[in-house]
């Protein structure tokens, strides 16, 4: 999918470098060259990179068959969950859920 932004076992962050390194593998530099390059030496780092597929390109194509009605309901009900999610240990829960209901609907 999208590169982690941080290496899954070190924690050092490793999400600025993707581009870096596609650039330098374009620039016919060997995997091993490009990663010392950006300055990655552990190898859990260089796993990160190495191991990554890409697929965020590929998924975005399937993405436009959806009508722009139906992504619309998608993203308010996105906004819907997150304001849930956040107002879950709040006891006026139900008066904010229909505050937000009418919100959306009017």
């Amino acid at each position: 999918m999208i590169i982690p932004v941080r290496c899954f076992t070190c924690g050092k962050v490793i999400g600025n470098k993707w581009d870096q390194y596609l650039d330098l593998l374009q620039a016919d530099y060997t995997e091993g060259d490009a990663l010392d390059a950006l300055q990655l030496v552990r190898y859990c780092c260089r796993r990160m990179l190495m191991t990554h597929v890409d697929l965020i390109e590929k998924l975005l194509n399937y993405n436009s068959n959806l009508s722009f009605s139906a992504s619309l309901n998608h993203l308010l009900c996105l906004r819907l969950s997150l304001y849930l999610s956040v107002c879950l240990a709040c006891p006026c829960r139900p008066v904010h859920v229909m505050q937000f209901a009418l919100i959306v609907c009017f």
